[in-house]
């Protein structure tokens, strides 16, 4: 069964900063991009940002460019999104997707989803 864990989330003053992670297990996505998407109730999901298979390409929403950083590390079959100097406007669920297409922003790219992690930054 192919899972897709998110960590990290929680509860945060404006200007600070959060580390999420997301954990895949039942299969390897070493070759897939992984990416994040955020989503407010009563919106669309939206995406964050995404990394290439290997690392060395990445692409962010111009909401948290400069702000959010993508990494993944392979070995562990694990991708983390750095958030520094939140906003109230970050406040949303996070997930975790994984796609076999480079860099694509829509949802409907990816096939695999995290069940979320949520982020709340008070003002």
């Amino acid at each position: 069964q192919v899972q897709l864990v998110e960590s990290g989330g929680g509860l945060v003053q404006t200007g600070g900063s959060l580390r999420l992670s997301c954990t895949a297990s039942g299969r390897t996505f070493n070759t897939y991009a992984r990416a994040w998407f955020r989503q407010v109730p009563g919106e669309e999901r939206e995406f964050v940002a995404v990394i290439g298979w290997s690392g060395s390409s990445s692409d962010y929403a111009d909401s948290v460019k400069g702000r959010f950083t993508i990494s993944r590390d392979n070995a562990k079959n694990t991708v983390y999104l750095q958030m520094n100097s939140l906003k109230p406007e970050d406040t949303a669920v996070y997930y975790c997707a994984a796609g076999a297409n480079p860099n694509r922003r829509a949802p409907l790219e990816y096939a695999y989803w995290g069940q979320g992690t949520q982020v709340t930054v008070s003002s």
